[in-house]
């Protein structure tokens, strides 16, 4: 008896929960409500370990630390979280659960180590993939990311710009860079103005 309620209790919750997402179904279109989130963060925050939220940063803060983490992030992590961490991107809006604005509280509240192991090891159930070296040593270019983390909040619309450049680009981008190239450089045609197709 000492146990029946909280099984009660726990079954209903699992059958609400099965009901909601048989009505509302299994789309990424949808954004995550209130409870998800909350859930979602907490879960977050077990699934990383003690020893892991206490490390601290061993990379020290340098104008050439940032740069080099701002290119990686610009090359790796924008294309879902944008180069100014606001997660509002083409795939980023895709994805469920979204990516977060890394410059509100959610993220910069959370402790380097933190950062740190959810950059290194990914988070299970979403769109985030763990990027660092599968061995147990420290993995210098996450660490540097932790630190342009933390500059996210001040960056400048120069910053964001010039991360812009340092974007991926596809074959289109390329192709229509190369036509610009040629015609400034005395080229016969102008750059093509028709639209590029789209394929998924």
């Amino acid at each position: 008896m000492k146990y029946a309620i909280p099984f009660l209790v726990v079954a209903a919750i699992v059958t609400l929960a099965g009901v909601y997402v048989v009505s509302r179904g299994f789309s990424a279109r949808d954004t995550p409500n209130a409870a998800e989130v909350f859930i979602a963060r907490e879960l977050r925050h077990m699934a990383v370990p003690r020893v892991a939220r206490q490390m601290t940063n061993p990379v020290t803060a340098s104008p050439e630390v940032l740069a080099e983490a701002m290119e990686h992030f610009a090359d790796h992590c924008a294309i879902c979280h944008g180069n100014d961490g606001s997660g509002n991107t083409a795939i980023g809006k895709g994805l469920y659960p979204k990516p977060p604005d890394m410059r509100q509280a959610g993220t910069q509240n959370l402790s380097d180590g933190e950062l740190y192991y959810i950059i290194h090891n990914g988070v299970r159930f979403t769109g985030m993939p763990a990027f660092g070296p599968d061995n147990t040593g420290q993995d210098e270019d996450s660490w540097k990311l932790v630190r342009f983390i933390r500059h996210l909040p001040e960056m400048s619309e120069e910053e964001v710009a010039r991360m812009k450049d340092m974007n991926p680009k596809s074959p289109t981008d390329l192709q229509e860079e190369d036509e610009i190239k040629r015609f400034l450089e005395g080229g016969e045609s102008e750059p093509s103005e028709e639209p590029h197709k789209h394929h998924h």
